[in-house]
């Protein structure tokens, strides 16, 4: 009953609503939810509507070519999961569950160093190509631990963070909601907790939800969620530079994304340390509120480093020509973690399924629509600029 209302689901709009519905409030809003205003949560998605298509005609669209290479693998298409911290709050199955998924939908999964299953076990449940995602902790013998870890656990690159600088963004809705560290459930949250009785069972009857990757570090006392999440908090650093980044590099010795990048210049420092990738990302708008959306980035970010790096457009993705027009300005692919995870809400690992088929069909479809038979073909010609306007 439940795959099958997943599969009703005809947009990631409505994975959200049904996510809504299937999930507690403070689980919901989790993921839901940005800093301060949302603004930028907001334009994130708001952005892609800065440009109309500019289709051809008489265009034979029998064949279309998805394929690309990221992070020295290829995908059957330019989109791939990225990293979200605690899957398993959003259904037992977390982190393995979207791992699965995207295999089968032919793309990448991006693990959190912040995820409820760990490195060894993601990588059990799936040969499908997997990246890690980390931060440079003050103890970096826990930074050098994980990146063995994801090592020898066969991940095929190394995502750094960079827009997390010891300091989180001020998420109103986890503060009302007591999603915060450590946890402060308010009495409604409780009631609406109770209210959902399949999340309730599961949450009871599976193992505990626990920050997998660090669950052997805390000092003793602090096992729990709340105290393992907020050892986690104090371990990262306020006082990483440019020189940290660069001896992570070196550590990792591979394909090497830096994940929060929002400036042309930095987009060129990356490249000149010896970073492989990048994402230009501003944390779904859940750090710093007035933040530019990665869309509005691509255009400078490319012509400032594009020649030397893979650009990935993290963020605001919510239709299959979302990903065509990041392409357009030349981003190598496209990354989001919403989508997929209103998916997992929804309906566990059918449903993070149903979120990427859905993107990819949309994606498919726009292709034909718009005489495009080869997302390598893809350039600014495709796209026309206009100005609705800006919220204020």
């Amino acid at each position: 009953m439940f795959a099958k209302r997943v599969e009703r689901c005809y947009n990631i709009a409505e994975l959200r609503k049904l996510a809504a519905h299937r999930l507690p409030a403070p689980m919901y809003h989790y993921i839901d939810g940005g800093a301060d205003d949302e603004w930028t949560l907001d334009r994130n998605t708001e952005a892609f509507g800065n440009y109309e298509f500019q289709p051809r005609c008489l265009v034979d669209v029998t064949k279309l070519e998805t394929a690309t290479t990221l992070f020295g693998e290829r995908i059957d298409w330019p989109f791939f999961c990225s990293p979200t911290a605690l899957s398993r709050l959003f259904n037992y199955q977390g982190e393995r569950a979207v791992a699965r998924a995207a295999h089968a939908a032919g793309t990448i999964y991006s693990l959190s160093s912040i995820s409820s299953s760990s490195i060894e076990e993601v990588a059990k449940f799936t040969d499908g190509p997997k990246v890690f995602q980390v931060y440079i902790f003050k103890d970096r013998g826990l930074s050098r631990e994980f990146i063995q870890r994801a090592k020898d656990s066969g991940y095929k690159a190394l995502q750094l963070t960079v827009d997390v600088p010891g300091v989180s963004g001020n998420r109103e809705r986890d503060i009302v909601t007591g999603m915060t560290v450590p946890p402060q459930l308010s009495l409604m949250s409780l009631i609406d907790i109770a209210m959902h009785p399949r999340w309730v069972y599961r949450h009871l009857t599976t193992p505990k939800i626990d920050v997998a990757n660090v669950a052997h570090r805390p000092p003793q006392g602090s096992a729990d969620l709340g105290g393992i999440i907020e050892y986690l908090n104090k371990q990262l650093d306020t006082g990483v530079t440019w020189g940290d980044a660069e001896w992570m590099i070196r550590e990792w010795d591979g394909p090497f994304a830096l994940k929060g990048v929002m400036r042309a210049d930095d987009a060129r420092r990356a490249a000149d340390i010896g970073a492989t990738a990048l994402m230009v990302s501003n944390h779904g708008g859940r750090q710093l509120d007035f933040a530019p959306a990665p869309f509005d980035l691509l255009k400078d970010i490319v012509d400032a480093a594009g020649d030397r790096l893979e650009i990935i457009c993290d963020g605001g993705v919510r239709r299959g020509a979302h990903i065509l027009k990041a392409l357009a300005l030349g981003a190598r692919a496209c990354a989001a973690g919403r989508p997929y995870l209103y998916g997992l809400g929804a309906g566990g690992e059918a449903g993070a399924a149903q979120a990427l088929k859905i993107l990819r069909t949309e994606m498919e479809r726009t292709m034909a629509l718009l005489g495009c038979n080869n997302i390598h073909d893809l350039d600014e010609s495709w796209l026309r600029k206009v100005d609705r306007g800006c919220r204020t």
